[in-house]
């Protein structure tokens, strides 16, 4: 045609020269007429190269001619009018300039963004039609023509370069990614892009399309980067190591030349870090995430809402899964990853540490008890941190600081002090209900027995059985358990042990139940009292002596009270928790669940000493033993058995006051007390009814009021009458009490009663010697007085005080003028 091909306007050329003939049917040609008109409508009027006024004649006509178009097609032969019509207003607007002189440039195709879609669409022919994915042999031939469409289309080599790039990545795309070759073949072009963006004479118009251009670029990589473990697979490595660079590259241009990238950037949310490491750090971080995200969805698991009801078990699978993903990123990603970030193994470890953890963290702060699911979990998470620590440490050797900074990201799980602490507030839970249940024996416990076969407390073996159970559940704990817990649950249970003996032996004291001691008088001869009392046992006769207890018979009852008996309970009772403690201590000896402790100061080790865990316990027990057998004995002796005993024992003379009706009584109550007491508490329950007998047998003689008074020959009767006790005691049950213990404790009676066989004469001068000793005068010079010794109540032979009384009993005329002269002692009242 002999013209240059940038003045030549190839739709109107087309709609020239084509017939309605060349094609198959008029409506055929009608819709490729529209076409063409189109296409001019875009480049001319709507994004014109050259800005158009809206009163252009040449534009409203033209518009008015693609709208009748629409109804049918106009008519393209030479003689036609709208033809020519259409040819003048086409060639009117596209030879013009931007200052309205002569121009040899013809502009039809080169406004923005006609030109680029043009020509990118000349750029999509360099694919085989059959193998989109695959570059035609002729594509240099091809890129040479093309060139000569660049003056018509506006386009320079940097816009080339720039759709060149887009039409590589966008084919890569639109084809499934099945060609690494042509996402390279982008990446390739990018450096092409870098120089070209360097350039300072860059137009506007470029430095826009480069920024749409990259930003999507960047976006759609990004997006995958992002969620990598779900994008990538060890096979496609090959795409991730060519994404990686490409996004860098993408990154670098966009934030370097183009002008406010970073600022908005910042505004919409997007990543604008300014190393390539920080962004590695920003994916691995959020695919982590995402992937851990994915393992909560397949299981069903709201992150925000963990149900207790088989959580355990859910979340020790998803441990399997983590530990699952974070070989994943050790052995196919943080290779790659590495070249950007020197531990990105170990920032991805790090972040599935606190995915973990916070799902950890909610399920621990829903479920406050120490099950053995929670253990298991426990220990599983542990495990867990141990793989993901190494990971960390193993990524770290080269890195500067050793990974101290990602090290200290990661908040410890502390399983060990986790189960520690859940132990300890186990214990302490489980002695809260010992607690309680020793609060309600407080307010409840009778000290009747639990039965005849268990004569002790009923909240003995309430508290017996709790502390069982609870030592077989701490010791069925999956975990191995330290001396220093063991000791832990051990001291709780001595202080209930404490606790709840302290309540058992909290019955009084002996003290209660001894009389007053009468103010010391001096006996004389022939008393009103003992005149009335000789005049009445005249009157009824004295053939039996002791007739006033004749209705008993020859099978008296036995005078123990309720109280009493409800004593013999608390003693069963102690013994029954003593016997208990063995039991405990076998068990905690046999476990093989116990680890010695860690060696530090302070700390205990049962295991290498032979003492047991109860042993403050057992020397509780037998203070409280002795106590309560004291108390139960002075309680029999003193207030049930003291109608026969204290009260009436030598009342008016000996000789009609004997103790064997005392004995009688006594009999049956130790037959009972040995009926009631176990046969291990028998033995010293009977020494302190001993003790507490010898006691009132001693207060009879020494303190026995004014119903009472002892001559010199009375002592036999007396001596007789202390052998028959001290008997009755010694053949009670079978060697329960063995003689020289008998023996023992009655010395201090029997020298009592050796003092009464004295002479009043003799009793005066021991008295005198011994009092002044005890007052540490010496003698007692002339004028002096013999000082009154003190009432001290450890009566025996050598005592002044003890001599002192047997001479107020004693019923001679010389003991009363003695007591008389010296101490002005009243004389007794009848």
């Amino acid at each position: 045609m002999g013209r240059r091909a940038e003045t030549i306007i190839l739709p109107l050329e087309l709609l020239r020269h084509l017939k309605p003939s060349e094609f198959t049917d008029a409506q055929e040609y009608h819709v490729w007429q529209k076409r063409q008109l189109k296409l001019l409508e875009t480049g001319l009027l709507l994004h014109p190269a050259i800005p158009l006024e809206k009163s252009n004649e040449h534009a409203m006509r033209l518009r008015d001619i693609i709208q009748a178009c629409e109804v049918k097609a106009i008519d393209t032969g030479k003689n036609s009018e709208t033809m020519k019509s259409l040819v003048n207003c086409i060639v009117s607007l596209t030879w013009r300039s931007a200052d309205g002189c002569p121009t040899d440039i013809c502009h039809w195709a080169d406004g923005y963004p006609v030109n680029v879609h043009i020509y990118i669409a000349l750029l999509c022919s360099i694919f085989d039609i059959k193998d989109e994915t695959l570059v035609l042999d002729e594509v240099d031939e091809l890129l040479e023509l093309m060139k000569k469409t660049w003056s018509t289309l506006a386009i320079n080599r940097p816009i080339h370069n720039l759709c060149f790039t887009w039409v590589l990545f966008e084919q890569f795309i639109v084809t499934g990614q099945a060609e690494p070759d042509l996402l390279s073949a982008s990446l390739t072009m990018l450096a092409e892009v870098a120089n070209d963006a360097k350039k300072v004479d860059r137009e506007p118009l470029y430095v826009k399309m480069l920024a749409s251009v990259l930003t999507s670029m960047k976006k759609w990589s990004e997006k995958r980067l992002l969620d990598y473990h779900k994008n990538f697979h060890k096979a496609t490595m090959g795409l991730m190591e060519s994404i990686v660079p490409l996004v860098f590259s993408a990154s670098k241009i966009l934030e370097e030349d183009v002008p406010g990238y970073l600022t908005s950037a910042s505004e919409n949310g997007e990543i604008a870090e300014n190393s390539e490491g920080n962004r590695v750090d920003f994916y691995v971080r959020a695919s982590m995430k995402n992937a851990f995200a994915k393992i909560l969805k397949d299981a069903h698991i709201d992150g925000a809402d963990v149900e207790i009801n088989e959580a355990s078990e859910v979340l020790i699978k998803l441990a399997d899964e983590t530990e699952r993903i974070a070989e994943k990123e050790k052995t196919i990603f943080s290779p790659l990853l590495k070249k950007w970030h020197p531990i990105s193994a170990g920032v991805g470890a790090v972040t599935l540490h606190s995915c973990y953890g916070t799902l950890l963290k909610q399920y621990l702060s829903a479920s406050s008890t120490l099950t053995e699911d929670t253990v298991s979990l426990l220990q599983r998470a542990g495990k867990l941190e141990k793989v993901l620590v190494q990971m960390v440490v193993e990524d770290s050797v080269d890195c500067e600081d050793g990974g101290k900074a990602v090290v200290r990201e990661m908040v410890p799980y502390e399983v060990e002090s986790i189960i520690l602490n859940r132990l300890k507030q186990w214990i302490q839970d489980c002695l809260k209900r010992g607690k309680e249940i020793i609060r309600r024996a407080k307010e409840t416990e009778t000290w009747n027995p639990k039965s005849k076969t268990e004569p002790y407390a009923h909240s003995a073996v309430e508290l017996m059985r709790h502390v069982k159970e609870s030592m077989d559940s701490f010791l069925q704990t999956p975990v191995n358990i330290t001396e220093d817990l063991v000791h832990d649950l051990a001291d709780g249970f001595e202080h209930l042990f404490r606790d709840y003996i302290t309540f058992i032996a909290s019955c009084g004291s002996k003290q209660s139940y001894l009389p007053t001691l009468p103010p010391l008088t001096r006996c004389s001869r022939e008393t009103k009292f003992l005149k009335l009392w000789k005049r009445a046992a005249c009157s009824v006769g004295t053939d039996d002596p002791n007739n006033h207890f004749s209705n008993e018979g020859n099978h008296p009852r036995p005078s123990t009270s309720r109280g009493t008996q409800r004593l013999y309970i608390r003693l069963n009772t102690l013994h029954y928790l003593n016997s208990q403690l063995n039991s405990l201590d076998k068990t905690l000896a046999l476990s093989s669940k116990i680890m010695p402790s860690p060696r530090r100061f302070g700390s205990r080790n049962r295991q290498l000493d032979s003492s047991s865990y109860f042993d403050h316990t057992r020397t509780t027990i037998q203070v409280a033993t002795q106590h309560v057998s004291e108390v139960a004995a002075y309680r029999l002796i003193f207030l049930d058995s003291n109608s026969v005993f204290y009260g009436s024992l030598y009342i008016g003379d000996v000789v009609n006051s004997r103790i064997r009706p005392a004995l009688r009584i006594l009999k049956q109550n130790l037959t009972l007390l040995c009926a009631i007491v176990t046969e291990r508490a028998q033995p010293l329950a009977l020494k302190e009814v001993m003790k507490a007998s010898f006691e009132a047998f001693l207060m009879v003689l020494l303190a026995g009021g004014s119903s009472r008074i002892f001559s010199r020959a009375d002592h036999q009767m007396v001596e007789e009458d202390f052998d028959n006790l001290k008997r009755m005691f010694c053949t009670c049950g079978e060697g329960l009490i063995v003689e020289d213990a008998v023996n023992i404790e009655a010395e201090t009676v029997e020298g009592v009663i050796l003092l009464m066989g004295q002479s009043t004469e003799q009793l005066v001068e021991d008295f005198s010697i011994v009092a002044c000793e005890a007052s540490g005068i010496g003698m007692v010079g002339a004028g002096q007085k013999l000082p009154m010794p003190p009432t001290t109540g450890r009566w025996n032979r050598s005592d002044p005080n003890t001599i002192l009384r047997v001479l107020c009993y004693r019923d001679d005329r010389a003991a009363n003028h003695f007591l008389k002269r010296t101490f002005q002692l009243a004389k007794r009242r009848g």
